[in-house]
C-alpha cells in the first residue's frame, strides 16, 4: 500500500510539473518544495526555503504547491510585505485557479474577514487570522516592513495550522536565514538563473567623491558622465537609485543638464516615497516616455523595464545592505531582449556589504554555469545578434 501511494504521488508530481511549463531551473526547485509540501509535519512551524534569483519567475514555481493543497481540500495564503505584490499575485492567481476562490485581503480591500481557497493577504492582515491554512507561502520574505518585525513574523507562523507547512520565496535572504541554510536547518533549493538563461549582470564599481561634493559642485564625474552616455546610447533606460530622498529633486536637476545632449529635459525625473505622483511617473518611465528616473528603495523592486541599465549613487551608504543593493542591481538585465543591462555602484570606498552584493552575484552566476543552465557563450552572442 505504501509503494502504491508513493507511486500515485510521484504520477500526480509529474502531471503538475508538466502542466505548469517551467524552466529546467524552476521544476528542480518546485519538485523539492512540492516534496516538501507533501510528506507529513513532523512537528509544527516546518519551513522550505526556495532562493531565487531576481527575474527567475518565484511566483510560477509555488503553483504546483497551491494545486496540490487546494486538490486536497486544503486552503492557501500567499502574503506579501507590500500592498502591490498583493495586487499583482491576486489576478494571476485568480486566472491560473479559475476554479477556485481567491481573495485578496489588504487595507482598504472589498473583503475584510473572508478567506478563500487561496488567499493573498499583505503580511499586517494576518494579524487577526489564526490557524487557518494548509501552506502558507511567504514572499519577499527579506522586505520592508516584515523584515525585522518580529509581530509579524510570529503572525505568519500563527496563520499556519498546527501541521501546516510554510514555504518562504526570495531572492535575497537575511543572514540568519543563510546560516540555517549552511547548518542544514533550513531545507531549501536555489534557482541561480533567470528564465532566458543569461548570466545575472556582475556590477562595476566606479569610484567618486561622493554625490554631496556631486551636488556641491554641480558636476558629475567624467567616467560616471561617460557610463550615462552608453546607456543612452544602446537606447537603455536608466534607474538612478539614492540613498536619501532629500537628494532625488537636486540629482534629477543635475541629470538634467549633464545629459542635456542626449535627452529632452521632460525625460529626466524623479521620485520618491513622498511623491504624490509616484504612480504617474512609474507608468511614464514603463511606457518609455521618461528615460532616466532618480529615485530611492521605494523602487528596488516590482518596477521590470525590458531595456534598463542600473546606477546606484553612494552605493557605500550604510543604508544600502547587501540585500538591497542585490535587489537594486536585479533591476538590470531581466528581458530576454536585452539580458546584459549595465548595474553600477558609484561610490567613494568599498564597504562589506557592497562586497558581498558583488560576491553574492558572481556565486550565483558561478552555480549557474556549474549546473549547466547558462546559454553557452556561442549561443549567448547568436541570442544578442537577434535583438
Amino acid at each position: 500500500m505504501e509503494e502504491m501511494m508513493k507511486e500515485m504521488m510521484k504520477e500526480m508530481m509529474k502531471e503538475m510539473m508538466k502542466k505548469w511549463k517551467l524552466s529546467t531551473a524552476q521544476e528542480a526547485a518546485s519538485r523539492d518544495a512540492l516534496r516538501f509540501v507533501m510528506e507529513p509535519a513532523k512537528r509544527a512551524g516546518e519551513q522550505y526555503l526556495i532562493w531565487a534569483v531576481t527575474g527567475a519567475g518565484k511566483t510560477e514555481m509555488v503553483f504546483p504547491l497551491v494545486e496540490y493543497v487546494v486538490r486536497r481540500g486544503g486552503r492557501v495564503l500567499l502574503t506579501a510585505p507590500r500592498r502591490d505584490v498583493v495586487l499583482e499575485l491576486a489576478p494571476r492567481l485568480a486566472k491560473a485557479f479559475p476554479e477556485s476562490e481567491v481573495i485578496a485581503l489588504y487595507g482598504g480591500s472589498e473583503h475584510r474577514w473572508e478567506i478563500g481557497e487561496i488567499t493573498v493577504a499583505t503580511t499586517h492582515q494576518l494579524l487577526r487570522i489564526e490557524r487557518c491554512f494548509d501552506l502558507v507561502i511567504l514572499d519577499e520574505l527579506d522586505a520592508y516592513p516584515y523584515h525585522g518585525n518580529p509581530m509579524l513574523a510570529f503572525a505568519a507562523g500563527r496563520a499556519c495550522k498546527a501541521r501546516g507547512k510554510m514555504v518562504l520565496l526570495t531572492a535575497t535572504p537575511p543572514r540568519e536565514q543563510q546560516i540555517a541554510m549552511r547548518q542544514r536547518r533550513l531545507p531549501h533549493a536555489m534557482v541561480p538563473v533567470r528564465y532566458h538563461r543569461h548570466p545575472l549582470p556582475v556590477p562595476r564599481i566606479l569610484r567618486y567623491r561622493g554625490l554631496s561634493a556631486a551636488l556641491g559642485s554641480g558636476r558629475l564625474p567624467s567616467a560616471l558622465r561617460a557610463a550615462l552616455d552608453e546607456s543612452l546610447q544602446r537606447g537603455a533606460q536608466i534607474f538612478v537609485f539614492v540613498p536619501r530622498i532629500e537628494h532625488v529633486e537636486p540629482l534629477t536637476r543635475l541629470l538634467r543638464r549633464a545629459c542635456a545632449h542626449a535627452v529632452d529635459a521632460d525625460a529626466v525625473d524623479g521620485t520618491s516615497s513622498r511623491d504624490r505622483d509616484r504612480a504617474s511617473r512609474v507608468r511614464r518611465f514603463r511606457s518609455g516616455e521618461i528615460r532616466i528616473l532618480v529615485t530611492t528603495t521605494i523602487l528596488e523592486r516590482g518596477v521590470t523595464i525590458p531595456r534598463s541599465d542600473v546606477y546606484i549613487m553612494d552605493a557605500d551608504a550604510a543604508l544600502f545592505d547587501e540585500a538591497a543593493l542585490v535587489q537594486m542591481a536585479g533591476r538590470a538585465g531581466r528581458s530576454a531582449d536585452d539580458p546584459c543591462g549595465r548595474v553600477y555602484y558609484v561610490a567613494r570606498s568599498r564597504t562589506d556589504g557592497l562586497t558581498r552584493a558583488v560576491r553574492q552575484i558572481r556565486a550565483m552566476n558561478a552555480l549557474a554555469r556549474r549546473r549547466g543552465l547558462l546559454i553557452e557563450p556561442a549561443a549567448r552572442r547568436e541570442a544578442n545578434a537577434d535583438v
